[in-house]
């Protein structure tokens, strides 16, 4: 793991050297357009973003303690378009691809989409048609992103290997941004929720995941920016007997405009405590395309 800690590091102090020479005093794309804005009629905005979590160590039952590494890589592919002339209306389709390797396999086995029987899985996962919109036309910094999440898996483990839920996912999310007056600092806020249809024999099933987050983001200029970020996790059951856990999530990153069409971002973060959770890392790289 120290050699994607020391790629990352030195990604962002070659894209800091980058926006000490940016004196272009226009907004960008990542000012401007965050997740909380919608696009303009005929305007598209692709998003690849690739989440890779680790760890080594877990608390179950209470009781914390070291496991054999296990690693979940995955990567979404989100596709939005404006329809409406008011741009208070977008349509898109959420993608995703899953890989997992545990019991003690090195992190970047999961590029190796091996399959190795009792430890490897990878494939695509599920596919979402989603609709983001704003409901308060004069608050056009708030909107909700909805999205039904079919699931592409027919079994969720596989000799004692985890890819994904087999059930149907409802998802909202709430967004919501203000930028200060400097033009320097932006807080941007979420409210993830994900209502797990009832499935049986799925382990999240009848049961709501809700992740609030928060980030502050500092723009040295205006095609980088600098991001701090905490979020928790909590998986409420509806079942007398089902599974639920929490988590306390904190990280930072940074995002650089590449080109008028293209910026790339970088995350990391770590789940510093929990119950019934992995106590892990996620490190995140995305490549965004609005035109």
């Amino acid at each position: 793991m120290k050699k994607i800690r020391l790629l990352v590091i030195a990604m962002l102090l070659s894209f800091i050297g980058f926006a000490q020479y940016d004196e272009d005093s226009q907004k960008s794309v990542i000012q401007e357009f965050t997740p909380s804005i919608l696009l303009i009629k005929g305007q598209w905005d692709i998003k690849w973003f690739n989440n890779l979590y680790t760890e080594t160590r877990a608390t179950f039952d209470g009781n914390e303690g070291d496991v054999p590494r296990n690693t979940f890589f995955t990567s979404t592919v989100d596709i939005f378009t404006g329809v409406s002339d008011s741009r208070r209306v977008n349509v898109g389709l959420l993608l995703e691809f899953r890989s997992n390797v545990i019991g003690g396999r090195d992190a970047f086995d999961v590029f190796s989409f091996d399959g190795e029987a009792g430890s490897a899985r990878s494939g695509f996962t599920s596919l979402a048609p989603a609709i983001k919109f704003n409901p308060i036309k004069s608050v056009g910094n708030f909107t909700i992103q909805s999205a039904l999440h079919i699931p592409l898996v027919d079994q969720e483990s596989e000799q004692g290997v985890f890819l994904d839920q087999n059930g149907f996912i409802f998802q909202n999310r709430f967004f919501y941004d203000y930028s200060f007056a400097d033009g320097k600092w932006q807080l941007f806020t979420e409210l993830n929720t994900e209502y797990n249809l009832p499935k049986e024999g799925s382990f999240a099933t009848n049961s709501l995941r809700l992740l609030p987050g928060a980030f502050v983001s500092y723009f040295p200029s205006s095609k980088f920016t600098i991001l701090g970020l905490v979020q928790h996790l909590q998986l409420i059951s509806f079942n007398t007997d089902g599974f639920e856990q929490d988590a306390t999530i904190l990280g930072g990153g940074a995002k650089y405009q590449l080109t008028d069409e293209f910026n790339l971002e970088f995350l990391y973060s770590n789940f510093v405590r929990g119950n019934d959770t992995g106590l892990g890392q996620t490190f995140n790289i995305g490549l965004r395309a609005l035109f």
